[in-house]
């Protein structure tokens, strides 16, 4: 297992690299000059001050010498400092990180719970009124546009039934004490236990919003998975055995069906903390995703830069992560030269 998980260490560099140049060469050709109207180089400044700052900033460099200073900087730990807030980009990442952990977490939570259970439910009710409901409804839920389906959200249970708040992470007139930056943990440490539940109900909505694609990818992969897995001999010996359906399906069927669908959930995490970008700019959540957004529109290179390189690694760890989850789940997988059989 070490030597396997060394080598998809080791696959990182070129995936990471073709990303960054990827996104490095897009900022620079298609994007906004960072100098220009109301830029980074000031309002009002002329056409010799905007040479100047670009000049100073690295900006009128061959594209390949940018790109291998930002490559040192990145290895070294230097992201770069934004254009706009003059402050490091790592740290400016590392203090919305939190926000974006939580809602990609609990996006997480709900649409496996609920992807699991529909996709179990619809296994055992196949071909039933059960089974074709819940498929309109997965359906429903992989179609849906997301930033449509957020608006509707906060229309309905924010706007109309003022259940829920229609943006930001908590009430400002709340002061929540700083410790690790994450609002769910610090509150409760803090025993501040009405910020806690107002931070969930601030939460409710994007999560939903956020997890309803990821929910109905699990609950079709989970159908699917307990279908096949259903028809299988030890199936048909256990209930042979006069095992009660309830111990064949949890036991047996359930446990192997997992595998698949764990793999699922897993890219499903990884896309979530980097494509929390709608949602986040809808509800005002302060994470790296309407940072992104903003960044982007201000034409702030580093910001971009340092963020697509950040997700993309999140993302790479997060498979490795599952890869490694198989054998947890599945003793029979074993980890060879070529990876998990």
């Amino acid at each position: 297992m070490f030597k396997y998980i060394l080598k998809r260490s080791l696959l990182l560099i070129p995936v990471l690299l073709g990303v960054s140049f990827a996104v490095f060469l897009i900022m620079r050709v298609f994007s906004a000059d960072p100098s220009v109207g109301e830029g980074a180089a000031g309002k009002y400044a002329n056409e010799e001050q905007r040479q100047a700052w670009r000049d100073s900033h690295g900006l009128n460099d061959p594209i390949p010498k940018q790109f291998f200073l930002f490559v040192k900087g990145a290895v070294t730990g230097d992201l770069g400092k934004s254009y706009k807030t003059k402050l490091p980009v790592l740290e400016e990442i590392l203090a919305r990180l939190p926000a974006t952990i939580e809602l990609a977490i609990a996006s997480t939570l709900i649409s496996s719970v609920l992807g699991i259970i529909i996709g179990v439910i619809s296994s055992i009710k196949k071909n039933t009124i059960i089974d074709n409901l819940a498929m309109i409804f997965v359906s429903f839920g992989i179609s849906i546009p997301m930033f449509w389906f957020a608006i509707m959200l906060i229309i309905i249970f924010s706007g109309q039934l003022h259940l829920f708040p229609s943006g930001d992470v908590i009430d400002q007139s709340l002061i929540v004490e700083s410790i690790t930056g994450f609002y769910s943990i610090d509150t409760l440490l803090t025993g501040n236990f009405e910020a806690f539940f107002d931070f969930l109900r601030h939460l409710t909505l994007p999560s939903i919003a956020l997890g309803l694609h990821s929910m109905a990818v699990v609950a079709r992969m989970t159908r699917s998975s307990m279908l096949d897995t259903l028809n299988q001999d030890y199936i048909r010996t256990a209930r042979a055995k006069g095992l009660s359906e309830k111990k064949v399906i949890t036991n047996h069927a359930l446990r192997n069906a997992l595998i698949p669908v764990i793999t699922i959930i897993g890219l499903q995490l990884g896309g979530l903390l980097g494509g929390a970008v709608l949602t986040e700019t809808v509800f005002s959540w302060p994470g790296i995703g309407k940072y992104t957004v903003e960044s982007i529109l201000n034409s702030d290179f580093p910001v971009v830069q340092a963020v697509v390189l950040f997700v993309a690694v999140i993302f790479v760890i997060t498979n490795l992560v599952v890869d490694v989850l198989y054998v947890v789940l599945d003793p029979r997988i074993k980890f060879t030269k070529k990876g998990a059989v």
